[in-house]
């Protein structure tokens, strides 16, 4: 952890702002978040730069060390704005639907941020909006019996798997992007052109695999491919409940 890890802290929860000095700033730490967010929605997080974001809010450089430590607490800042509250559930006792919900929506938010995939790990959740999603994640398996540390196990892996398949999604997407197909209508044009070279003795399994030509309608790929990691995943905490 870091020297200025406790002043991170508090500018998350909006507990301290640097003092002021000379005139009163015109900005606080949520106006200078939120133009770092939409310069990171518009033109990505390689351009979110202090000297940029002092730029689009009209300032000067300095002025924002009134409100933000450095370019790394910027980020993380920025994250924690970022993915928002998660979605309000009802309790219906059905772990895994509620569980899937928030899985689900967690994904939406990263797709709607592709920025939020590049941003390094620093630690566990820290921000008022971080531990919300944590809490949330937490609630679905209140009554499953598991201990606090199998739980704490559950939250690493299905914030994992979002995050893998999220960066795993938007970076095939970049990669494809001025081909003009679908991530699916690439894969089949892939595994057609690939089936015709490869030697189906040397690699038999493979040449079965793309032969099946991937199974799956270009415009449901996207949601079948993520369904079917998330169904895996939560098959396996099935299993430890009923281990119990």
């Amino acid at each position: 952890m870091t020297d200025d890890a406790p002043e991170t802290l508090m500018r998350l929860w909006r507990r301290s702002e640097r003092p002021a000095r000379g005139r009163p700033s015109v900005l606080d730490i949520d106006s200078v978040v939120a133009a770092a967010v939409a310069l990171a929605d518009r033109e990505g997080i390689a351009n979110v730069t202090l000297a940029n974001v002092a730029k689009e809010l009209g300032v000067t450089k300095m002025s924002l060390y009134r409100h933000i430590g450095s370019k790394p607490e910027l980020l993380e800042l920025m994250a924690d704005v970022a993915i928002g509250d998660p979605p309000e559930l009802e309790s219906t006792g059905d772990w895994r639907a509620e569980l899937t919900t928030l899985a689900e929506a967690n994904r939406e938010v990263l797709m709607s941020h592709p920025w939020l995939v590049e941003l390094p790990l620093s630690g566990p959740p820290a921000g008022p909006h971080a531990v919300a999603w944590m809490d949330a994640i937490l609630r679905t398996l209140r009554d499953t019996g598991l201990d606090w540390g199998t739980k704490g196990g559950i939250l690493l892996l299905v914030g994992g798997y979002v995050r893998l398949a999220c960066a795993q999604a938007i970076q095939l997407a970049e990669g494809r992007k001025n081909s003009g197909l679908s991530q699916a209508q690439a894969e089949q044009a892939y595994g057609k052109g690939l089936a015709e070279l490869i030697d189906a003795e040397r690699f038999p399994d493979a040449a079965g695999f793309l032969a099946f030509g991937f199974g799956v309608e270009p415009e449901q790929a996207d949601d079948h491919d993520f369904a079917f990691g998330l169904d895996v995943l939560l098959n396996g905490v099935a299993a430890l409940i009923d281990a119990r």
